[in-house]
């Protein structure tokens, strides 16, 4: 094997293995490394011909000449190699630790006058499958044989050693520590943790501190834009955006709180800042610095105000303003008492890009958002920074922030979107401290209590409603407690605004006989942070302590947050997303097979990586992400509705088929619904898709569009809703589609019945009509058909004749999807289209000229979806009266 296939495995900017080196001229080397990857194994290598010919032995070395160890052939590694010892972090090819178990020199059993011949011999020794050494190590010695089996696997061998003197009858791999650096992998993966987190925490936080401000003129240390120009990668990936106009404000995309660290291959990890969310808005006219909710920080935080003005770029970005403490890391307290650099250096931490010269970025994947961000931030910069991913496992960057004394880390799913406003399972924070935003409901001051009050009164919003979560008296000063009398003044009531007025002289175990306290209640407006020891079931603070107030958030934003267990958000949700995207890819790569748990349920998706849309590269892979991500919006629309599979096994330009009976083919845990149709010779077992495992599975089958009954099993005589198809013809347009379409809206709306519009994704519009299961499939026909015969008299480019050949040119307005069996695309359905479009609702008044079906694909719909919520909801509920608007009709 040559060195190119190692090479080709490895991607060295993300590993520290090395990629060559020159043998000495005198010994022949061999070096056994113990290797801690996906399975405790010991490589077995032997320089020949300048490079390390080498064997994975599963069960290591042995000195028993009874024993055989099997050992499997891998690719040829380079000569230094055999000095390497570390960590090969996650997300690389054979991924672990590796220590120098034994090394030394070798040579073969026969004497050979220089080290050419030996090597000569050892060639053909290793070409005829027996090869004869004697090792010379500090561990090993002696001869041993390596012998390739035959019927077997191409390149098993076997690892025998001969009976000699050094052949005890010991365990050899007891003796479990590094030659070279006298460590266990235990001891050699804790030191490189530690070591590799700190360089990467430090780098982050406390140099950035350190950062001294240049004395070249501000508009050379940040013009970068025109840096993008030159940069393939980044116009590649900008390629795939679409374009967008200067957004007014976008909410900032939040995290879901989980309990504990966890490392992924597909997640990315960063520091968790201790500052004020802000987003800069940047184009040829302004500059803006908002908060959360839309506040300027422009003259609060001015230095970086005048460093954003001097970066020459047009852009959004997303990040974190943070003051940093004498030991350089970043302190909220002064942070939020900030008033000039004596009391501190501002740094802003940007992680994230949204908007670009033009174009949306959001619906891009982070990894491909962060290789933007990095090519266009200013470099070196003593204000601006970047907020990068770090190449350290979860728990051990956790660790180290820990230790450091840190708020936390963020987990971001690789291939994540960004979402406006949605508290996203694909974004994730760990805190190392507990704390949590509240809002003061009132003050307490104890009798004979020389303080300016005792103790504040917290509470949260869960909905309209003020829950009380108890009280902090500590963590304020004597000054700040006159500052906040101050700002409590013109917020004074007479009664709580609390849903229960708490008893803030309850005895406690600590303190059975409470002093006595009066209470000036407050109006819930003013946010701060706390920290905490725990929350009780009850949802109160165990000794929360006062930090600081929040200017930067809403008070009827502040919702209890309690921690979700990591397990169920990352063992379920992230492995139901097989796909997994690599840095600077915006299409997915993925494994041929991955068996993974989903709902409880065990699925093995397989060809991944098999392309169904070739014209745009996307993967079966890709398709079972989008399921995953869309399965709580769409899977309303399929519950208890039979499906018929389209399935597209080699792609949407090669042969499909539909599967309508999954007798004997689908597995026990699939809901099957008998049915024997008008015509059918046999009964046929339908698949319900109940959750999101079935969505899933279906998907793996490349079933690309989902095809529900009208009806669900519980009616299935009953539509629930009434359905007009627009299909045009060839020499139709869009827009002729949508001016059909708005006439039926108009004729509708006259009537006083509700319709709910969607873009069919493939070429037409449909129009539903909630039916609610009350009337049959020939009632909700007979309606359709009124409707199209009243909106067919309208127009000369419309037809409602079943039969194709006497309806060229005009677009049929299809009223016989209303009947037993019939399907239609669900709304957020895939279609096996060029462009992998979407069929996505619309309301109304999207539905105008200019609207392009392929304005939804499958790479951007998600983005709309979770920004719009389920505007097609409606259609699953109460239902029209038919005979009342027949009348009005």
């Amino acid at each position: 094997m040559a060195l190119s296939t190692y090479k080709q495995k490895r991607t060295f900017q993300d590993t520290p293995e090395p990629q060559g080196g020159k043998p000495s001229a005198e010994v022949l080397r061999f070096v056994i490394q113990k290797h801690d990857a996906s399975h405790l194994h010991y490589d077995f290598r032997l320089e020949i011909n300048g490079v390390l010919k080498s064997w994975a032995v599963p069960k290591g070395p042995s000195l028993n000449p009874q024993d055989k160890r099997l050992a499997m052939e891998v690719e040829d590694h380079p000569f230094d190699y055999k000095d390497f010892e570390g960590i090969i972090p996650k997300g690389n090819y054979g991924a672990g630790t590796v220590i120098v178990w034994d090394e030394g020199t070798y040579e073969p059993l026969e004497s050979f006058k220089d080290k050419k011949s030996a090597e000569r011999n050892l060639y053909k020794q290793w070409k005829s499958g027996s090869i004869k050494v004697l090792l010379k190590g500090k561990k090993l010695k002696g001869e041993f044989a390596l012998v390739k089996m035959k019927g077997r696997q191409e390149n098993a061998w076997l690892l025998i050693k001969h009976k000699d003197k050094y052949a005890p009858d010991t365990d050899i791999t007891t003796k479990d520590k590094s030659v070279i650096s006298k460590k266990t992998l235990e001891q050699v993966e804790k030191a490189a943790e530690k070591n590799v987190a700190k360089d990467a925490v430090e780098k982050s936080a406390k140099k950035a501190s350190t950062t001294k401000k240049t004395t070249a003129p501000k508009k050379a240390a940040t013009k970068t834009g025109s840096k993008l120009i030159a940069n393939k990668t980044v116009e590649k990936l900008l390629a795939h955006a679409p374009k967008a106009a200067f957004p007014k404000f976008i909410k900032p995309m939040l995290a879901t709180l989980v309990d504990e660290p966890f490392d992924a291959d597909d997640w990315e990890y960063e520091v968790k800042w201790d500052g004020y969310r802000a987003l800069t808005f940047k184009n040829e006219m302004q500059t803006l610095l908002l908060s959360r909710n839309e506040k300027s920080f422009a003259d609060k935080f001015y230095p970086v105000m005048e460093a954003l003005e001097d970066w020459d770029d047009t852009m959004v970005v997303d990040g974190e303003v943070v003051v940093m403490d004498k030991d350089g890391l970043p302190s909220f307290n002064i942070l939020q008492n900030w008033k000039s650099e004596e009391n501190g250096e501002l740094q802003y931490y940007v992680f994230d890009i949204l908007w670009y010269k033009g174009k949306s970025l959001m619906g891009l994947p982070l990894t491909d958002r962060k290789a933007i961000l990095e090519a266009i931030i200013p470099k070196d910069h003593p204000t601006i920074k970047l907020s990068d991913s770090l190449n350290v496992a979860g728990t051990t960057l956790f660790k180290q922030v820990s230790k450091m004394g840190l708020e936390g880390i963020m987990a971001k799913r690789s291939s994540s979107t960004y979402i406006a406003g949605d508290r996203s399972k694909d974004w994730l924070k760990i805190k190392a401290q507990k704390r949590q935003e509240v809002v003061i409901g009132g003050y307490t001051k104890n009798e004979g209590s020389s303080k300016a009050f005792s103790s504040l009164l917290l509470g949260v919003f869960e909905g309209k409603d003020f829950k009380y979560v108890g009280k902090a008296g500590t963590g304020f000063k004597r000054k700040e407690q006159k500052e906040l009398l101050q700002l409590f003044k013109p917020l004074i009531r007479k009664t709580s605004a609390f849903k229960e007025k708490p008893d803030v002289e309850k005895p406690s175990r600590f303190r059975p006989n409470p002093p006595k306290a009066d209470v000036v209640w407050l109006k819930p407006e003013l946010v701060c942070e706390v920290h905490y020891t725990e929350i009780t079931e009850s949802g109160v603070f165990r000794h929360p302590a006062f930090i600081a107030l929040r200017e930067d958030k809403k008070a009827t934003s502040v919702k209890e947050e309690r921690e979700i267990q990591t397990e169920d958000i990352v063992e379920d949700e992230s492995t139901s997303k097989p796909a997994k995207r690599t840095k600077n890819k915006s299409v997915a790569q993925h494994k041929n097979k991955q068996a993974v748990k989903v709902g409880g349920i065990e699925l093995v998706f397989s060809n991944q990586d098999k392309v169904l849309w070739p014209g745009e590269g996307l993967t079966k892979g890709d398709l079972i992400e989008y399921y995953s991500e869309v399965s709580k919006y769409i899977l309303p629309h399929l519950k208890d509705r039979p499906m018929s599979l389209h399935r597209f096994p080699n792609g949407i330009d090669q042969k499909s088929f539909y599967q309508k009976d999954m007798t004997d083919q689908a597995p026990d845990w699939i809901e099957l619904y008998p049915y024997k149709a008008e015509g059918d010779k046999e009964q046929k077992n339908y698949m319900l898709c109940q959750n999101k495992t079935a969505l899933l599975y279906m998907a793996n089958l490349g079933a690309i569009d989902m095809n529900p009954w009208n009806s669900t099993v519980e009616h299935p005589d009953h539509p629930t809703w009434c359905a007009l198809d627009l299909d045009p013809d060839k020499g139709n347009t869009l827009d002729q589609v949508i001016e059909v379409a708005q006439a039926i809206h108009e004729f509708l709306d006259e009537v006083k019945v509700r319709s709910y519009p969607k873009t069919s994704g493939s070429t037409g519009i449909h129009i539903y009509i909630p039916l609610g299961n009350q009337y049959t499939y020939d009632q909700s026909q007979m309606f359709a058909k009124v409707i199209a015969s009243q909106i067919n008299q309208q127009f000369d480019f419309t037809s409602i004749e079943r039969m194709t050949s006497k309806r060229k040119g005009k677009i049929y307005i299809d009223f016989l999807q209303n009947r037993p069996g019939a399907t239609l695309a669900a709304p957020y359905s895939i279609r096996p289209k060029p462009g992998a479009t979407v069929s996505m609702p619309l309301h109304w008044n999207e539905v105008k000229k200019g609207l392009k079906l392929q304005d939804f694909t499958i790479k951007n719909a998600l983005e709309r979806i979770k920004s719009e919520g389920d505007i097609f909801k409606p259609v699953l509920g109460r239902g029209i009266n038919l005979k009342s608007v027949l009348n009005k009709m």
